[in-house]
């Protein structure tokens, strides 16, 4: 068959659950057996989130290939079990960007530049392209944004032309709306669905599914007036309810039907849907059978986000071990002013994830020697492992002011530095050491026990790195480079000997964690919490003395 393109648009509302639900499409083709590839259009004009604040856009989830990407790539790549590549991710900044190149070479051979033809042709482009490289027979787009917002309409009208230029039995457009809940009245209100529906219709598409999100069960009689007034048949008015975990939701789809429907309307050949997998790791989340807390030691708490690929990554490794993770979200500034023993105590593990800038690193240093003095397990994740090196120099070896060169560039012992090959780099937007590099671990060490494997692929998203000057001081000390780049080169992860879990990446492991396959260096560390808890339940009474 020839590929099929679905196109998923959001009404009403932004946060509406469209990056979920489009993952969650993905999950339901893929349990039938067919290739799918998922592309995001973003309508924004940066040429990618890199730049872009955590507190705008949340997390920068960075692909194998490098691409830096908006956070709802990690969501297809975990739905999917499958790893994407940049040409997952659009953005209204390459686009315009591609189009202006192109013109100053020449290539447009001096015609006048419109948004009709010249963008909507280097948009379809892309999505054509996502699906030819991938090999997919089914392609799903998620156009970011609201439909009704201005930079969002040259992606719009480029899917009404595909719709043309493709065929109707060959695509499908889904429009995820709000059905908001009004108290005064005590129900759902479906006027600002047909509103958006209508903004829909007026710039040419006709939506064939419309998914009705809402905190509230949504009746058949709301089925049947959005159908009446929407003008899609009443099996393709799909409710979905809030649900407690966003792994529920191709659950629920699949049980209202959307699968089916689906192939039904593109002509897909029949297939057995196999979500058992699935459906029994759901089970586990739901039911564990104990419980851990994990401390997340950020800069950027204020919005969960920001760490999202962590914290589904705990949330995996939990349900490997039977347990629910419950998180801690701990400011890294807070902790520059009061005491780590309260703002920490009680936890079973931290985490401290990566994150740019000075603010709050020196709490997150006070955050790596609470958990080194203490034997509380420890996951430093990039930025997190540089700090660990830091606390590790100042008060172990006594190198008073060992810092990083980032944050200050006259400290006496540079322990973390620039990378050699960034010296020189100026500009900021994709000039970091990106995307998937080989990591040598080192045999009898707790990352080599955690991974099973002598080498590793892991993605990275930084410009500093451990400085080699003194990384024979730091292991003569009991500091560890047990993993390291091929060559011996770099050091890549780095372990507190004697400890029972404290661990630092210089790569960030959560993007590669999946359900049903945990990151080794995750499930390690809710492994050495779960053991703690257990532990301080059984010694309750006993005292640990502080290391210096």
């Amino acid at each position: 068959m020839g590929t099929k393109y679905i196109f998923v648009t959001g009404g009403v509302v932004s946060s509406v659950g469209k990056g979920i639900t489009t993952a969650a499409i993905g999950r339901l083709l893929k349990s039938r057996g067919f290739s799918v590839v998922i592309q995001k259009l973003d309508p924004y004009l940066n040429v990618d989130p890199g730049t872009m604040s955590p507190y705008q856009h949340g997390e920068v989830f960075v692909t194998a290939d490098g691409a830096e990407t908006d956070l709802d790539l990690g969501h297809y790549e975990r739905f999917l079990d499958q790893d994407l590549t940049g040409l997952s991710s659009v953005t209204a900044g390459q686009i315009y960007q591609a189009v202006i190149a192109r013109e100053r070479r020449g290539d447009y051979l001096g015609r006048t530049i419109q948004a009709v033809p010249h963008v909507t042709n280097e948009i379809k482009e892309r999505i054509r392209a996502v699906g030819r490289a991938a090999g997919a027979q089914i392609v799903v787009v998620e156009v970011g944004g609201t439909v009704g917002d201005i930079e969002g309409q040259p992606f719009l009208e480029a899917i009404r032309q595909m719709r043309n230029e493709e065929g109707r039995d060959d695509t499908l457009s889904i429009h995820v709306t709000l059905l908001p809940y009004l108290s005064t009245t005590g129900e759902l209100k479906t006027k600002p669905t047909q509103h958006s529906v209508r903004e829909l219709r007026s710039l040419g598409i006709q939506p064939d599914v419309i998914v009705c999100r809402s905190d509230l069960p949504v009746g058949e009689d709301l089925r049947e007036k959005i159908s009446l007034f929407c003008d899609v048949p009443r099996r393709a008015v799909v409710p979905l309810l809030t649900m407690p975990t966003i792994y529920e939701v191709p659950l629920v789809l699949e049980e209202a039907g959307l699968g089916d429907y689906i192939g039904e309307r593109l002509g897909l050949p029949q297939a057995q849907r196999d979500l058992r997998d699935w459906q029994e790791w759901v089970e586990r989340l739901k039911q564990p059978q104990g419980e851990v807390e994990v401390a997340v030691v950020g800069k950027y708490v204020e919005l969960p986000d920001a760490y999202l690929s962590v914290k589904e990554a705990l949330i995996h490794a939990g349900v490997a071990h039977h347990v629910a993770v419950r998180l801690r979200w701990v400011h890294s500034q807070d902790l520059e002013h009061h005491s780590p023993d309260s703002l920490l105590e009680g936890v079973d593990g931290i985490v401290v994830p990566g994150g740019f800038g000075e603010r709050g690193v020196e709490g997150k240093i006070a955050a790596a020697r609470h958990a080194r003095q203490r034997g509380v397990p420890y996951l430093g994740l990039c930025l997190g492992m540089q700090v660990m090196v830091m606390e590790y120099a100042r008060h172990v070896l006594g190198w008073e002011g060992a810092h990083s060169t980032e944050f200050d560039p006259e400290t006496p012992y540079p322990v973390i530095c620039l990378m050699e090959e960034q010296l020189g780099v100026t500009e900021k937007g994709g000039t970091m050491r990106l995307g998937s590099y080989p990591c040598q671990l080192r045999p009898g060490t707790v990352a080599r026990q955690v991974y099973g494997t002598d080498l590793v692929m892991e993605r990275h998203r930084h410009r500093y790195e451990f400085n080699n000057r003194y990384r024979d001081q730091l292991e003569r000390a009991g500091l560890i480079c047990s993993g390291t780049s091929p060559d011996g080169e770099l050091v890549e992860v780095c372990e507190v000997q004697g400890h029972p879990f404290m661990v630092g990446s210089q790569f960030h492991p959560e993007f590669r964690s999946r359900p049903g396959r945990p990151h080794p260096l995750f499930l390690g560390l809710i492994g050495a919490a779960l053991e703690r808890r257990r532990q301080r339940a059984a010694l309750s009474t006993a005292t640990t003395p502080l290391l210096p």
